[in-house]
């Protein structure tokens, strides 16, 4: 199984949900591949903002090894599962879908916690470390919810 995660610039969000995921694969010895990138070009090859390397650090997860990437319709074809943090996020990466089976990669992460809520990870960039907790917090959730159902032989 081949999981992405997707947020606007790839520097909080969803390198955090890649960590989270990548240290439950391994924990769990799971044939999970994990990446994340950003539906804007803002940051590519920049390292996480240091604020969610310190705040994934502080739970023992180490992601300053990431770089930020944009999506790219390729990532259709690699990917068995795309994640996206919000409403925006959604909205750029279907709308560079080929087809039906390309929309049907897509969710929200929060549905994992929420089933069909469509709910959204705020995005913290603006915020104080308070908003990345809440971040750590909620993907940590959505990351437990996926490991799950692949244990359980669910899709995600």
């Amino acid at each position: 199984m081949k999981i992405l995660m997707v947020c606007l610039g790839n520097i909080c969000r969803s390198p955090l949900a890649e960590g989270l995921l990548r240290s439950k694969v391994q924990n769990g010895q799971l044939d999970i591949e994990t990446d994340s990138a950003g539906t804007a070009a803002y940051h590519i090859d920049e390292a996480p903002d240091p604020r969610t390397i310190k705040t994934g650090r502080t739970y023992g997860i180490d992601i300053s090894d990431l770089r930020g990437r944009q999506f790219q319709i390729e990532d259709f074809d690699r990917f068995d599962k795309i994640y996206v943090m919000d409403e925006s996020n959604y909205q750029n990466v279907i709308r560079l879908a080929r087809n039906q089976a390309d929309v049907n990669k897509v969710d929200y992460i929060l549905n994992e916690i929420e089933p069909g809520s469509n709910s959204e990870v705020p995005d913290p960039y603006y915020g104080g470390d308070r908003g990345f907790e809440n971040v750590y917090r909620l993907l940590d959730r959505a990351t437990d919810s996926i490991i799950q159902k692949i244990k359980d032989g669910r899709k995600p």
